[in-house]
């Protein structure tokens, strides 16, 4: 089993581009820019951007539902579908309050944290069975803010926080290919080894 689809989440259009809730979709952004064939295409069917391209050989499918955040499952649900992706050859690249900025985590599996894209995603697929590349935004309780968590995640990173999802989206794109030639343990293990190149 290998990973053939990949799921950024966020929510369109030009105010929403910058802000922490789009982590994902800035990851499948960096990956297509690298990929030949990679460049995303609107897809009204899927209610998506999408791109087929080649990794190392292996064909994947790059996904950004365009849909807002809370309906992510209907483009999801319907290219598992329609390409007849099994929930474990997906997997879904979202923001997550409950991790530091500069860490990113991956698992397959369990519950979706209060995260509105996941538990949709969750329902279209009618498991929780699918891998989730986690980008971790920090959490407002962890600043001097009392900002509530809808308004944090729709609020673009202070610089220094940038920088650091930046560096985990980084350490992300270098085991995309481990995970799309199925070596899970070896991408997970990369992932949480906090130097690893």
């Amino acid at each position: 089993m290998s990973i053939r689809l990949i799921v950024g989440l966020g929510n369109p259009g030009p105010e929403y581009e910058l802000t922490r809730h789009n982590a994902g979709f800035w990851l499948v952004d960096n990956l297509a820019n690298t990929l030949r064939h990679g460049s995303l295409q609107r897809e009204s069917r899927m209610n998506a951007l999408m791109a087929k391209t080649l990794l190392d050989g292996q064909e994947i499918w790059l996904l950004e539902p365009q849909t807002y955040m809370n309906r992510s499952g209907q483009s999801v649900g319907a290219m598992a579908r329609f390409y007849k992706i099994a929930p474990e050859e997906i997997l879904v690249v979202h923001d997550e309050l409950d991790i530091d900025p500069g860490v990113a985590k991956l698992k397959k599996g369990g519950s979706s944290g209060g995260h509105n894209g996941l538990k949709d995603i969750t329902a279209a697929l009618g498991t929780q069975d699918y891998w989730r590349l986690r980008l971790g935004i920090g959490h407002p309780r962890n600043g001097s803010t009392q900002q509530a968590v809808a308004d944090f995640v729709l609020h673009r990173p202070r610089k220094e926080e940038q920088v650091l999802i930046e560096e985990s989206i980084d350490k992300s794109l270098k085991i995309i290919p481990m995970l799309v030639a199925g070596k899970f343990e070896a991408a997970t293990m990369q992932l949480h080894t906090k130097n690893a190149p």
